[in-house]
């Protein structure tokens, strides 16, 4: 049983759903139709009806479904960032440790058992991240989303990577722009891989081959502008 406990404040929700067994119903069961319909067929409707509730009792818990792929995506990154500290901080070389990030980002890594949330399935949190994650920040209300800090999760984790790059090279001067790329990548090259496969040599075949492409192109990417010797085995 995973001993990691995410908590979130109170800007993400209006009860928090993991204060009752309705509130848990809603966010796995919602997790996994997002991940089977897609942000625009997901509706809470839908989701009431799957759990045998009420939309009224869902709205309790959040404003509407953006709120909710907000939610799940703070979620994600809180987890990944925990998972990062977790699995780097006894690693001294700092090129290793960089390549682990990478590897744990693009889930080319195996994790062990004790970093699975007991409540969520990540694989799923992966897809809905992966294919709906963009959506909730680009849209019109970007800026007053940013203004209540809804973003923060994402925030602390480019900067915990972006620390991790400045150590390996402090003169190189975009490593915000870097690890911001790089993470988004890790997500579009995986969507591109499934859904225009015209646009990338990544190959969607399921067996995890694709999570090693990823890693291995933003390994390449990141060595490239940092300038780290290329002959060192990754």
């Amino acid at each position: 049983m995973s001993s990691i406990t995410i908590v979130l404040a109170d800007k993400y929700f209006k009860k928090d759903p993991h204060s009752s067994d309705l509130g848990r119903r809603i966010v796995s069961e919602g997790l996994a139709m997002l991940n089977d319909l897609g942000f625009e067929e997901f509706t809470f409707k839908k989701l009431a009806n799957s759990i045998d509730s009420t939309e009224a009792s869902i709205y309790r818990y959040f404003k509407n479904k953006h709120k909710f792929l907000v939610y799940l995506s703070t979620y994600y990154w809180s987890w990944l960032e925990y998972v990062i500290e977790f699995e780097t901080h006894h690693i001294k070389e700092r090129s290793v440790k960089l390549d682990r990030v990478i590897d744990i980002i693009c889930h080319s890594y195996e994790l062990p058992d004790v970093l699975d949330l007991p409540e969520l399935n990540i694989s799923q949190l992966r897809r809905v991240i992966d294919n709906e994650s963009e959506k909730t920040y680009l849209n019109r209300q970007v800026d007053e989303i940013n203004r209540k800090g809804l973003f923060m999760g994402y925030k602390k984790l480019c900067g915990k990577i972006t620390s991790i790059v400045q150590d390996l090279n402090p003169n190189y001067q975009y490593p915000k722009a870097l690890v911001s790329t790089i993470l988004e990548a890790s997500h579009q090259q995986t969507f591109f891989a499934h859904h225009l496969p015209s646009l990338t040599e990544l190959e969607a075949n399921g067996n995890g081959l694709l999570e090693k492409q990823s890693a291995d192109f933003i390994k390449h990417t990141v060595r490239s502008v940092l300038k780290i010797n290329s002959n060192i085995v990754i």
